[in-house]
């Protein structure tokens, strides 16, 4: 299967995306998008726990705000009983609405290490159709195998981050794919010149989340955190802190954000760890079609 997928990244299925036409109307948009969330509403209500009520569905076209990347506006907001069939069925159609109005543009996906962006992305490009490509990953099928770790390890960060750019420009060519970006991809201006080709998508995770879930796993993976010894979750946390304070501000230039805390506060959950990343990829969607409803001025 990594054979295969490193062959697809490597040879002539690239396309060339300036050959495809423009976004979708912005009448068609509304059309097509009011339906869906009719639909959407049928769904949650039907599978409502007894005595929930759902009277806070409001449509992505109304009240949606271009000066905030964080809309309201959310199926998730329905207090809909969880289950793997609710979810899928749910995350299809949120993509179905979503799909016409890409008209083919890729999704790049940024983030923190450890914030989900490869489990969300997977779930993302099967829900649209899409290809789905996680950049350390191929760095590391040319790199003949050889993990990122090592790769810091014997040729240094700057060496990596040159890999990280080359692969980013030849997923720009691209159409129709959801990337998972690396955590400090965000640092060279030039990335974002190709992931702008598409729509780029922050996955916003507070740190106490992220030390505790690459404390959970381990550092030996994480090139940036693999250096200090003590108690992991301190570790990652503190060293977590200062790439923040590197990168934090480079995430702000993603199209659309999507705000963990937020999709919890809307869910009622007491805490981020019980989102699924179904729910996380359909918040994702409704950020993805925000942006797209305000590039066009609806």
């Amino acid at each position: 299967m990594e054979a295969a997928t490193a062959q697809r990244f490597q040879y002539p299925l690239w396309i060339d995306r300036r050959k495809f036409g423009g976004k979708q109307g912005g009448s068609l948009r509304l059309s097509l998008q009011a339906r869906e969330e009719k639909r959407l509403k049928s769904l949650a209500v039907a599978r409502l726990q007894p005595g929930e009520r759902s009277d806070r569905h409001r449509s992505v076209s109304s009240g949606v705000s271009c000066s905030d990347k964080n809309s309201p506006a959310s199926v998730l907001e329905a207090g809909i009983v969880r289950s793997r069939f609710d979810e899928e069925l749910i995350l299809k159609r949120k993509a179905e609405e979503v799909k016409p109005y890409l008209n083919g543009q890729s999704i790049y996906l940024v983030g923190m290490m450890g914030s989900g962006k490869t489990t969300v992305g997977k779930l993302m490009s099967k829900a649209l159709g899409y290809s789905f490509f996680d950049c350390d990953t191929l760095i590391e099928q040319a790199m003949n195998e050889s993990t990122v770790a090592e790769i810091f390890k014997h040729y240094g960060e700057s060496f990596f981050r040159e890999k990280e750019t080359e692969t980013l420009k030849k997923l720009s060519l691209m159409y129709r794919v959801v990337v998972s970006t690396g955590g400090g991809a965000v640092i060279r201006p030039v990335n974002w010149k190709y992931m702008h080709k598409g729509i780029s998508v922050w996955l916003d995770v507070p740190l106490e989340a992220l030390a505790h879930r690459i404390a959970a796993v381990g550092t030996d993976s994480r090139p940036l955190l693999h250096q200090e010894s003590g108690d992991a979750y301190t570790v990652a946390f503190k060293r977590l802190s200062t790439i923040w304070e590197e990168r934090g501000e480079a995430y702000t230039n993603a199209n659309a954000t999507v705000s963990l805390e937020n999709i919890a506060a809307k869910l009622g959950y007491g805490d981020i760890s019980d989102l699924s990343p179904a729910e996380i990829a359909v918040e994702a969607f409704e950020q993805v079609l925000s942006f797209l409803n305000c590039e066009d001025g609806i």
